[in-house]
């Protein structure tokens, strides 16, 4: 990856039990065995990860595999048993108290499944909390958060308290207000999996338009695949306190590391995963309206079925790379030969 590293962790070990710290020392990278013969809990083992700038990654897993916790570990709301947690280049892990203080209030956003809004507050004000906690001015901050709150699709509920809005509506809240203090590092856990599963599409859209605007690092947990698949520029598969495999949608499910990612993965179809790039004759000619490479079959196919032409398909810079007919689509989505 040429991006620039913005979030890292190495050998991050998060152990529950009696004196997990002088365990960790005294045992050089123990087994899940050797963890329980001691009497502790792994739920974050020997954890590797690199996050770019600007890269939605995604953490997944099913309930207990760590992924919660290891969130928690890279932003230190809970304090990690052994490793190190490198965020700009500053080991968070070595960092005092009020260096933390000041980096989750000015670099980091975090929005949770609960979305956490303070009742007794407007929509305006729940916004703009986090910037009266920086001592921002009142003028200042109001007109921040109601940039916040347009940017979301809220205008015109701002004098609206949490009781008045939708669960969706709520979550927007939440989102502008881990927003307004615009940090380079935004953590959500499983943020959309309250919703309906109409409100969490419209939801997981909304959270594309905003990232292609706003270009954050974003560390995103989910344990839908439908849904990682969807948001995730690459995938952590998480399994008992493991990191299993770090890569992209299409690389975990075509070439999945072990036997439990490609259990994890295979009743996805292939059709939601792999691209128009992949599938695309570069060779091949087209004609009408092209289509970006990066779009996924499930999204097009049924353009492409009922073109009589293939279709052009063009790069990030709009630039005409080849073309991609019905046959190649069908082959996908009727049972054909998946290309290496």
């Amino acid at each position: 990856m040429t991006s620039r590293i913005k979030l890292s962790c190495r050998n991050l070990w998060k152990l529950y039990g009696a004196e997990p710290e002088a365990f960790l020392k005294k045992t050089e990278d123990p087994s899940g065995d050797d963890i329980h013969a001691a009497g502790l809990v792994g739920a974050v083992r020997n954890a590797h990860i690199d996050i770019a700038e600007g890269e939605i990654f995604v953490i997944m897993g099913l309930s207990g595999s760590g992924k919660s916790t290891l969130v928690r570990c890279l932003s230190r709301l809970i304090e990690p048993t052994g490793g190190e947690v490198i965020f700009d280049g500053v080991d968070l892990l070595r960092a005092s108290e009020e260096e933390l203080i000041d980096i989750r209030r000015h670099k980091m956003g975090m929005v949770f499944q609960h979305f956490a809004l303070l009742p007794h507050l407007s929509v305006l004000q729940n916004v703009m909390f986090p910037l009266t906690i920086q001592a921002v001015s009142k003028p200042d901050a109001e007109v921040k958060a109601r940039e916040v709150i347009e940017l979301v699709g809220l205008k015109g509920r701002e004098d609206n308290y949490p009781r008045e809005l939708s669960g969706g509506q709520q979550q927007r809240v939440g989102i502008a207000r881990s927003l307004v203090t615009e940090p380079d590092l935004w953590f959500l856990d499983e943020p959309f999996s309250a919703l309906d599963p109409l409100i969490r599409r419209e939801m997981q859209d909304e959270f594309l338009s905003l990232q292609a605007r706003l270009h954050k690092t974003i560390v995103f947990i989910t344990h839908d695949f439908e849904e990682a698949v969807r948001l995730a520029d690459r995938i952590a598969i998480m399994k008992d306190g493991e990191v299993i495999q770090v890569a992209t949608p299409e690389d975990l499910v075509l070439n999945p590391a072990t036997d439990y990612v490609s259990e994890f993965t295979k009743h996805i179809p292939h059709s939601k995963v792999l691209t128009v790039g992949q599938l695309m004759n570069p060779d091949m000619v087209g004609e009408g309206e092209p289509l970006p490479r990066a779009a996924r079959i499930s999204e097009v196919a049924e353009r492409v079925i009922a073109a009589e032409k293939p279709v052009p398909v063009m790069d990030e810079a709009s630039n005409i790379i080849g073309a991609i007919d019905r046959m190649a689509i069908a082959h996908i989505l009727f049972g054909g030969d998946v290309p290496a």
